[in-house]
C-alpha cells in the first residue's frame, strides 16, 4: 500500500467516524446544556460556589462572571508556578520566572497553551495535574458555554437572559469533559501511552549526560489536550513523544478526539433553534473547509517541493516515521484547523506551501470546526456576516433564523472578525520594528513565517509553534501573552453582546425574500465568504512569508 493511500484511508475513516457520532454525541450535549435536573455533586458545587443554579443572567452579568473567573484562575495559576518550589511533588524545580509564569498562566487559562518551555524539566508534577491539567478542562467548558449562551440568543425572543455561567461550567466540564477524558485515558493506556507518577527513564546512558527525563501522568493529560483541543504536552515534543502518541491508531484516535466536540457542536446548535438542518449547514460549513484543507496540506507535503525534499524523494525533515508523511499532514491539519495546539511534526520543516496552510488554518478563525465552542460561535459570526452581505446585494434588512440583523448585531460580529488581525499582524510588525525576530532561526521569507506563525497562533489560541524561533525572552512572552490574552476574551465579549441583542429581539417571521439557510447555496456563500475575508486581510503577509519562499 502506497503513503497516498493509506493516508486516503485514514481519513475517510476518521470522517466516517465522525459522521457515526455525531447525531449521538450531539443529542447527549444538547441535553446536558438544555436540561433543568441537577446532579448530586452539581448541587454541592453551586453551594460552594454560592450560585443559584435557577437564576439566568443577561449577557453583562453573564460575561462578568465569565471574566471574574478567568481572572481569578491566571492569578491562581501565577501564583502556582511562582511557588513551585514550595509545594508537594515539585521535583526539585526553581519557581517559574516571572514572565514565564505570567505567559503559561495566560495561556492554559485562554485555552491556548502555547508553551515556552519543556514541561518535563520546568513543571512539578503537582503544577501539571493540579494547575495546567484543571485549566485543560475548564478554559474548553468556558469555550461551549459561551457557544451555548450565543445559540441561545438565536433561539430566545423578548429576553435578556442567557442562562448562568457558572451551571454552564459546571454541566460541560462533569458531564461531558470528564467522562470522556477518562474514558479516552484509559484507550489510550492500552495503546502504550504511559500513566504514572514515578520519578522517570534514566536517559543518561542515550545522551551522554545527567538529563532525567521524569514520569507522570501521561495519559490522562493527552486526552485532555485533545479533547478540550488545548496543545500543553507533558514532554516539550509534544504528540511525537513515544510516551504520548506511541502508534498509528492512537494517532488516529487522537485526532478524532481533536474533532469530536467541534464537529457535534452544530446538532446542538440545531436542536436549541429547533431546526436540525440548520445544525447540517453549519457541519457542512465546517466539513467542507476541512477536508480542502486536510487534503491541500497532504498535497503539499506529498509534492515535497524543495531541493532537499525532491532529492531524497520525501519531505521527512521534522516527521516521525512512524506516522510517515500523510499522518503527519493530516494532524498538522487538524491541530491548526481545530484551537488544539498539539503536533507530532514540526510545521517549521513543512515544505513552504504546507507550513503556509498551517497558518491559514488558523487565521480562518479556527471554524472548521475550530476550538471547543470556539469553533461554532466563530463560524455563526461568520454566518450573521454573510447573511448582511446577501442583504446587501438584494436590498432588504437581512435577517438570521428569524433575528434582523441591523447596525448592533453588524457592528459587534466585525468587531469580533476584526480583533484577531489586527493582533497578529500588529504583533508581527512590532517584533520586526523593535528587533525581536532576531530571534527567528532562520532570515529572509522563512524567518518572517517563523514570527507570523507565532503571533498568529497566540492571538487565535491556538498554542502550536512553528519551532524555529525562540521565544523564551521577557519581550516575547509578554508580547504573546497580551495577544492570548486579547485574542480570547475580547471576542468573547462581542459574541455575548451579540447574543444579548438577539435574545432581546422579537421573532420575525420569514418570507418570500428571507435567504434560506440551510441549502447548499448559503454553505457556499459562507464558506466563500471566509476564505475571502481571510484572503484579503492576511494575503499580503503571506506573500511575504511561506508564498514567497514557495515561488
Amino acid at each position: 500500500m502506497t503513503t497516498t493511500t493509506a493516508g486516503i484511508i485514514f481519513i475517510l475513516s476518521l470522517a466516517v467516524a465522525l459522521v457515526a457520532v455525531y447525531k449521538p454525541f450531539g443529542d447527549y450535549m444538547y441535553r446536558v446544556v438544555s436540561g433543568t435536573r441537577h446532579s448530586g455533586a452539581e448541587r454541592g458545587l453551586y453551594r460552594v460556589m454560592g450560585v443559584n443554579p435557577a437564576a439566568e443572567q443577561s449577557w453583562a452579568v453573564y460575561a462578568r462572571s465569565l471574566l471574574a473567573f478567568s481572572a481569578v484562575s491566571i492569578l491562581f495559576l501565577y501564583a502556582f508556578m511562582r511557588l513551585q518550589n514550595h509545594l508537594w511533588l515539585s521535583l526539585g524545580f526553581d519557581p517559574v520566572m516571572t514572565h514565564g509564569a505570567w505567559n503559561t498562566a495566560v495561556s492554559f487559562v485562554t485555552n491556548t497553551n502555547w508553551q515556552w518551555y519543556s514541561g518535563e524539566s520546568t513543571m512539578g508534577h503537582l503544577v501539571q495535574m493540579a494547575g495546567l491539567a484543571v485549566q485543560n478542562f475548564v478554559s474548553a467548558a468556558v469555550g461551549i458555554a459561551v457557544a451555548v449562551a450565543l445559540v441561545r440568543g438565536f433561539a430566545r425572543s423578548r429576553t435578556g437572559e442567557l442562562g448562568n455561567f457558572w451551571v454552564d461550567l459546571t454541566r460541560i466540564t462533569l458531564r461531558v469533559l470528564l467522562p470522556i477524558a477518562v474514558l479516552g485515558a484509559l484507550v489510550l493506556m492500552v495503546g502504550g501511552v504511559v500513566q504514572n507518577l514515578s520519578g522517570g527513564t534514566d536517559v543518561t546512558t542515550l545522551t551522554g549526560g545527567s538529563q532525567h527525563l521524569t514520569g507522570g501522568p501521561v495519559a490522562s493529560q493527552e486526552v485532555i489536550k485533545e479533547l478540550g483541543t488545548n496543545g500543553g504536552g507533558f514532554y516539550n515534543t509534544n504528540s511525537a513523544h513515544p510516551f504520548e502518541n506511541p502508534t498509528t491508531w492512537t494517532n488516529w484516535l487522537e485526532i478524532f478526539l481533536i474533532f469530536l466536540i467541534p464537529f457535534s457542536l452544530p446538532r446542538v446548535f440545531g436542536r436549541m433553534v429547533g431546526q436540525n438542518r440548520q445544525g447540517y449547514a453549519i457541519a457542512a460549513v465546517m466539513a467542507t473547509l476541512a477536508l480542502a484543507s486536510i487534503a491541500l496540506t497532504n498535497v503539499f507535503e506529498l509534492a515535497h517541493a524543495g531541493t532537499v525534499p525532491q532529492t531524497i524523494g520525501a519531505a521527512m525533515e521534522g516527521k516521525d516515521v512512524r506516522f510517515d508523511v500523510s499522518n503527519s499532514a493530516t494532524f498538522a491539519a487538524a491541530t491548526t484547523l481545530t484551537s488544539t495546539g498539539a503536533v507530532n511534526s514540526f510545521h517549521d520543516s513543512f515544505t513552504s506551501l504546507g507550513g503556509m496552510m498551517t497558518m491559514f488554518n488558523m487565521m480562518l478563525g479556527e471554524v472548521a470546526p475550530g476550538g471547543t465552542g470556539s469553533g461554532l460561535y466563530g463560524l455563526l459570526i461568520l454566518a450573521v456576516i454573510t447573511v448582511f452581505v446577501a442583504g446587501l446585494m438584494v436590498g432588504r434588512t437581512p435577517e438570521y433564523l428569524g433575528k434582523k440583523i441591523g447596525s448592533r448585531e453588524i457592528k459587534l460580529a466585525s468587531l469580533y472578525f476584526l480583533v484577531t488581525p489586527a493582533l497578529v499582524l500588529a504583533g508581527t510588525a512590532a517584533a520586526f520594528a523593535t528587533g525581536n525576530n532576531s530571534t527567528a532561526l532562520n532570515v529572509g521569507p522563512h524567518g518572517l513565517s517563523e514570527v507570523l506563525y507565532a503571533f498568529t497562533s497566540a492571538a487565535n489560541n491556538n498554542g502550536s509553534a512553528f519551532a524555529g524561533i525562540t521565544v523564551n525572552t521577557q519581550w516575547w512572552n509578554t508580547a504573546l501573552g497580551l495577544g492570548m490574552l486579547l485574542g480570547r476574551f475580547l471576542p468573547i465579549v462581542f459574541v455575548l453582546a451579540l447574543a444579548g441583542s438577539l435574545a432581546r429581539q422579537k421573532p420575525t417571521p420569514a418570507s418570500e425574500g428571507t435567504l434560506p439557510t440551510h441549502r447548499p447555496l448559503f454553505v457556499g456563500m459562507v464558506v466563500g465568504v471566509t476564505v475571502i475575508l481571510v484572503a484579503l486581510t492576511f494575503l499580503p503577509a503571506l506573500a511575504l512569508g511561506p508564498l514567497a519562499e514557495g515561488l
